[in-house]
């Protein structure tokens, strides 16, 4: 039997539906008012894409994520930590397990001498914005990141030749399952297994907050340094069409974008989905544009690269829920982003 190439994603689930409303039942009872049940998630992406989540919480405390790995732990269903959603596809069916999103109390950003430290759920670029008000260079970069600190830890974001391993003093990291479930626990960097966009985070690990150290610099030239890094995003990425960032990782040979661009696929369209005309590692989304669309686009891309080029695609973006059916036994379902099959994958972190 021929196996398709690349395959799709493993299917989430399947999620027992007493299993899930028992679930929902405690959350809202021990997080109330901050639970909701068939929340809309394309509003919380960049891409603007996908189905809705059959629970979601937006937490404001460790209490709430204490109660979270309780439930888990008493009523097992499929996890999704998003942030910014600025690094994911979600599936047109949506999420059918539980989502969770660090509320505004994850969103402090304080400066310490020559250190700067965030709550995970604090946008990136504003850590950019807070360190040149303080004079303090090194993380100009992350105004290039549409994600949050959470997400940038989780994925070791990275932009203009920086990434945030070389910036990290700590990390505080709550488990929400797997053996040290309902702990937090300070990480420092060489714990965290740090390598190109990864990290050695379990799938059940959240980080809450982390904290970094910056160098004196003078205002104006951090100021100029993340001038620059915003006019070269203009200039070469779609920052004003919905998108998910960097779809495909670079791959040693060169980078991901040129070998799309080799297999002459800018422009090229598949329902509402395009690959970017601006920069070829860039899919966007008209009006009308499912996930499938998407993923469609990506496929093609991996198939063409490997068969056309030799060069084997891996992608950046994270694709969350089921979109179709599962491959076949064997398939190389990796080469597809995280593993949406996990309960308890965040692959909404694992960009931002």
């Amino acid at each position: 039997m021929t196996v398709a190439w690349p395959p799709v994603p493993p299917p989430v689930g399947p999620v027992d539906p007493r299993s899930l409303e028992a679930a929902a039942a405690e959350l809202a009872a021990r997080c109330p008012g901050r639970v909701n049940r068939d929340r809309p998630l394309a509003p919380l992406t960049t891409f603007r894409l996908g189905g809705p989540a059959a629970v979601f919480l937006r937490a404001e405390s460790l209490d709430d994520l204490a109660a979270l790995s309780g439930v888990l732990r008493s009523a097992p269903v499929p996890l999704l930590i998003v942030g910014r959603g600025s690094n994911m596809l979600v599936a047109d069916g949506g999420w059918p397990g539980i989502v969770l999103q660090l509320g505004e109390r994850f969103r402090r950003v304080e400066v310490e001498g020559n250190e700067l430290e965030a709550g995970a759920a604090a946008p990136l670029p504003s850590l950019a914005a807070r360190s040149a008000r303080a004079s303090l260079g090194g993380i100009a970069f992350a105004v290039a990141i549409p994600g949050t600190v959470g997400g940038g830890v989780r994925m070791n974001a990275g932009a203009h030749g920086g990434e945030l391993a070389d910036l990290l003093v700590w990390a505080d990291v709550f488990h929400l399952t797997g053996e040290q479930a309902g702990t937090a626990v300070r990480m420092k960097p060489d714990e965290l297994g740090f390598g190109y966009r990864r990290s050695a985070l379990p799938a059940g690990a959240v980080v809450t907050a982390a904290r970094f150290a910056l160098t004196p610099a003078s205002e104006a030239a951090v100021r100029d340094e993340i001038d620059e890094a915003r006019r070269w995003r203009r200039d070469n990425q779609p920052v004003n069409q919905p998108n998910c960032g960097s779809v495909f990782a670079n791959p040693p040979e060169l980078a991901a974008g040129r070998v799309v661009e080799l297999l002459g696929m800018k422009g090229e369209a598949h329902g509402g989905a395009r690959i970017s005309e601006v920069h070829a590692n860039f899919i966007v989304a008209a009006d009308g544009a499912t996930a499938a669309d998407v993923l469609v686009l990506i496929r093609r891309a991996m198939r063409r690269a490997r068969d056309e080029l030799g060069i084997t695609l891996r992608t950046e973006v994270q694709l969350v829920g089921d979109f179709g059916p599962a491959s076949p036994a064997g398939g190389e379902t990796g080469d597809l982003g995280g593993d949406p099959a996990d309960p308890a994958s965040p692959a909404g972190e694992r960009t931002p």
